[in-house]
């Protein structure tokens, strides 16, 4: 039965998960699957009510059925405030500044929300992806406003009171549920003792290794994981910018590069997002800018694709004055509904805001647009009616119903492909080269 948003159940609670996004509510799900009476609170109510039904406010595979489940048994249940616990998981957003400065506002501000009903004994782990020193940080300030509890870290003799670690998300939208248990944990505390009773707590629910170290390296080794693939899809993109000058089809070239056993080049997009790929790296940068030079390029790089391909898109559509353009998928990655940092969104937001109602939007994955098109006069249309529509489309994302399109659907359009989707589709330099003997 859905919950009452206004009553609590009687069973003492096991955790508190604070932030019900993207990660935070399918974390409170599946420790509540393990059997732990857990609480989520977000500070947005209609979350909160919407999870006390039952129900869910994000796409994940499987997630509806898992918080239905538990809410239905007692074991899930939302608010908007902290209660009493055993453990307490922050997951709230760090995004960072114009300037690319970190912003742990949110950690800081979940701190002082959860600090009021500490009690000796509790763990609080840090999971939301954090400059290195921001757990150090948080127990810093967690000690000021309880000055009656010991934190550790903060000097003092003997054991302290509270237990505090960190221990990043690892997972891969559209498989969340899975890697949430499966995937390896890296908990780092802040002290060996913080570490180890974070590790019980893991313990509860995932099935893959759980490794302990501090809460330095665990925060950076975070930042790395992300750091690594942002540089190396930064070389894919950069290939495909050289490559198309070229007049080479970059997605053979990377093809048969990735023939040699020791070579394996990603694939390029029109620039790089998500809260993670696209985020983490200014973190390191910001860290020591001094000697993060590869990683600062390699996120020059990325965001210089997404100009480049809107650069590219508006002269080619400048070139059809008659036709009607469709941008494919609005998402920062295929068969989600996420558009945290999309390349692929600032792309079409750019196109709608110069083009107007001559571009037309797919995204199976949304079922109204982002704000961002308000009054630009573009609009939200299905597949089918922008493939019987539209005489040029540009691909953005690689969901899998784009991919099903076969080739004698889509022959006759112009195309630019910035996911090597259709390998079977005519180059588009062959159709620039049409346009610019006609003009």
């Amino acid at each position: 039965m859905p919950i009452d948003a206004d009553t609590a159940t009687g069973a003492p609670l096991g955790a508190v998960v604070m932030g019900l996004g993207y990660i935070g509510l399918p974390t409170a799900a599946v420790i509540a699957r393990a059997g732990v009476p857990t609480l989520g609170v977000d500070v947005n109510a209609d979350v909160v009510a919407t999870v006390n039904s039952g129900r869910v406010h994000i796409e994940e595979v499987d997630l509806y059925g898992l918080v239905q489940g538990v809410v239905g048994r007692g074991l899930l249940r939302a608010a908007t405030a902290p209660e009493p616990a055993d453990t307490f998981i922050i997951a709230v957003p760090t995004p960072f500044h114009d300037d690319h400065q970190p912003d742990v506002s949110y950690v800081l501000a979940a701190a002082h929300t959860i600090a009021p009903v500490l009690k000796k004994g509790d763990l609080v782990i840090l999971e939301s992806t954090s400059p290195v020193g921001t757990t150090e940080q948080l127990a810093g300030l967690i000690a000021q406003l309880r000055p009656d509890l010991s934190v550790p870290g903060r000097g003092g003799a003997g054991a302290a009171d509270l237990f505090i670690a960190y221990c990043p998300e690892r997972v891969l939208p559209g498989r969340i549920l899975i890697e949430l248990i499966d995937n390896d944990r890296v908990i780092g505390g802040i002290t060996p003792r913080c570490a180890r009773r974070a590790m019980g707590f893991y313990r509860q629910f995932v099935r893959g290794a759980c490794l302990t170290t501090n809460a330095r390296a665990a925060e950076m080794v975070k930042l790395v994981e992300n750091s690594y693939r942002d540089v190396n899809i930064a070389f894919a993109n950069e290939l495909s910018v050289i490559a198309e000058n070229l007049g080479i089809d970059v997605w053979e070239v990377i093809r048969l590069a990735n023939r040699h056993p020791r070579v394996s080049i990603l694939q390029p997009g029109p620039g790089v997002g998500g809260h993670c790929i696209a985020v983490d790296p200014w973190f390191l940068v910001a860290g020591d800018p001094d000697n993060s030079r590869l990683i600062r390029t390699a996120r020059e790089v990325n965001d210089a694709k997404t100009d480049y391909v809107i650069g590219r898109a508006i002269r080619l559509i400048e070139k059809l004055p008659d036709a009607r353009i469709a941008c494919l998928g609005l998402a920062f990655k295929p068969n989600i509904d996420d558009f945290r940092e999309s390349p692929a969104l600032e792309v079409a937001t750019a196109l709608a805001r110069r083009f107007g109602d001559r571009i037309a939007l797919v995204e199976p994955h949304a079922r109204a647009l982002p704000a961002a098109f308000d009054g630009t006069g573009a609009a939200l249309v299905d597949l089918d009616t922008a493939l019987s529509e539209c005489d040029a489309m540009i691909v953005l994302v690689d969901h899998d119903v784009f991919r099903s399109v076969p080739l004698d659907e889509r022959a006759d359009k112009l195309v630019y492909d910035t996911r090597g989707l259709w390998p079977d589709q005519p180059r588009l330099s062959a159709w620039e080269s049409l346009l610019a003997r006609a003009a």
